[in-house]
């Protein structure tokens, strides 16, 4: 059987056109030479004339091996197209393990991930889930019209429509606007006070992650995940995360009367759990200058004098259930 990817042997030996040449001259010709030409029907002895031979139109023979090998090829297709009716025997050898489906797609850039993401979101039926941790800034207001409109749209479709923010959203303005606007259109909007992963979950068919495993990458590049165990995985810790953060509509009356930001509250939870000023920046987005600022401004209001002082507050305050 002739393996996969290797070509058949040459139609004709390169000096098939010489040889041809001498034929339809009327010359003597090789006979091994020859021998090639019969096959394919370019040349035919000669019956009046014992050793001669006859040329005949190539134009005829190329038409009718064009023939043949459009009629081999067409076989092939069909062979191709049975190959998963063989492969679903799988099903009857392995019945009693289930396989996810291809796995996943590095995407390197932004692009990429945007090219992809956002026409299985436009096709969404089901389910659009997603959480977006980082910190909230300033943005084309086209972007976000346009975000909201495709997300709205989603709504619209039936879809149920789940979005996780990071809670200092509720303190920058335009974002605030905009997250208003995603209730109004249908969409369930919570918030969560540390850090959490970035992933969009499409009809629980599709993930979308950060990239965590080549080194050196784009930012903003990521994975695409169409393995199902791996998705419904994480369905089950994005639900994990919802039912521990707080609905956005009752962020208003949650807060009033807070001493703290929703910033300087992710930042001593990461105090409280051991990172150092130093980490705590990287792990919530932050800029170390901007954690030793939002500190030192707790620390005044406080009326104390160190950050020893504020942790034992801390420790004590209601204001640590806040998100």
């Amino acid at each position: 059987m002739k393996e996969l990817g290797q070509s058949g042997p040459p139609l004709l030996a390169e000096t098939a056109a010489e040889t041809y040449r001498a034929v339809s001259a009327g010359t003597p010709a090789d006979e091994t030479g020859v021998a090639d030409l019969v096959a394919l029907g370019l040349v035919a002895p000669d019956p009046y004339a014992p050793g001669q031979y006859i040329a005949h139109d190539p134009r005829a023979v190329a038409q009718n091996l064009m023939t043949a090998a459009l009629a081999d090829l067409a076989a092939t297709v069909d062979r191709i197209g049975q190959i998963p009716t063989v492969e679903a025997l799988a099903a009857d050898y392995d019945p009693h393990r289930w396989y996810g489906g291809p796995g996943s797609e590095y995407l390197g850039t932004p692009g990429l991930m945007n090219a992809r993401i956002l026409p299985l979101t436009d096709a969404a039926t089901a389910e659009v889930y997603s959480s977006q941790p980082g910190e909230p800034a300033d943005r084309d207001p086209e972007i976000l019209r346009a975000g909201a409109e495709r997300t709205a749209a989603a709504c619209r479709r039936g879809a149920r429509v789940r979005s996780l923010y990071n809670a200092r959203a509720h303190e920058h303005p335009q974002t605030r606007e905009h997250i208003d606007g995603l209730v109004q259109a249908g969409v369930d909007v919570r918030v969560i006070g540390g850090p959490f992963p970035r992933l969009v979950l499409l009809d629980r068919q599709h993930l979308f992650i950060d990239n965590l495993v080549v080194e050196g990458a784009e930012a903003h590049s990521g994975w695409h995940v169409s393995d199902r165990a791996a998705v419904m995985w994480a369905r089950m810790v994005f639900e994990l995360m919802w039912d521990r953060a707080t609905p956005w509509q009752a962020l208003d009356r949650a807060t009033e009367g807070a001493v703290t930001s929703a910033r300087q509250r992710a930042i001593l939870h990461e105090l409280e759990a051991g990172y150092s000023q130093q980490q705590a920046g990287p792990r919530l987005g932050l800029a170390e200058r901007t954690v030793t600022k939002e500190l030192a401004g707790l620390r005044d209001r406080l009326g104390v004098r160190t950050l020893y002082q504020v942790m034992a507050w801390w420790g004590r305050s209601p204001e640590r259930e806040l998100p």
